[in-house]
């Protein structure tokens, strides 16, 4: 087999691990945790879906990559919770390593284009990567919202934390940062969210 090919090869079972990698945010109906890659497929779907709320004219098919990749790194540097203050302190030092030992598995020229989708997202400055951050914002906020707010409830999430994690959502798409202020707002009249 070619080197490049098996390379390619070898980079596709790697990220098959994603699947076994899962979040706080639950399947809708009470469903089990979601897993990185059922997350990453939802946002992906999602973005074509809504691609006419985005703030901006974007390039939806990078959208979808960006989407599809940009937790890969979590194989590596597991998944952090989005509101667990001491994870995020070293979140980004583990998923730079864990970048760099994943995508060394791609040929060269791939590993380079990869790894700058995965900047690119993480940097957020480009209209694709806001609507991307959109995406990953909303898909978790309406999964728990669906669950009545059981993973706010669970870990005891001030609305305020919410708030300040969907200002990436305004970025990317206004009309649907109104949709997630609804939510927000249902939430802490329901008790879900500790208005705080």
């Amino acid at each position: 087999m070619e080197d490049r090919l098996k390379k390619q090869l070898d980079f596709s079972l790697e990220i098959d691990k994603e699947k076994n990698i899962f979040r706080q945010t639950h399947l809708s109906g009470h469903g089990r945790n979601e897993n990185d890659a059922e997350h990453a497929w939802h946002m992906a779907l999602m973005a074509y879906l809504l691609r006419e709320w985005a703030n901006e004219e974007v390039d939806i098919a990078k959208v979808m990559i960006l989407c599809l990749i940009h937790d890969i790194v979590e194989i590596d540097a597991g998944d952090t919770y989005a509101y667990d203050e001491e994870g995020l302190k070293t979140q980004k030092a583990r998923e730079e390593a864990a970048k760099e030992r994943i995508f060394s598995l791609l040929p060269e020229d791939q590993k380079e284009e990869f790894t700058a989708l995965f900047d690119e997202f993480e940097e957020n400055e480009t209209a694709e990567a806001r609507y991307a951050h959109a995406m990953d914002n909303l898909q978790p906020l309406l999964l728990n919202h669906s669950n009545g707010g059981s993973d706010w409830i669970e870990h005891g999430v001030a609305a305020s934390k919410v708030y300040r994690r969907q200002e990436k959502t305004k970025l990317g798409s206004l009309k649907l940062y109104e949709v997630t202020d609804q939510i927000i707002r249902q939430n802490i009249r329901k008790g879900s969210l500790k208005d705080a």
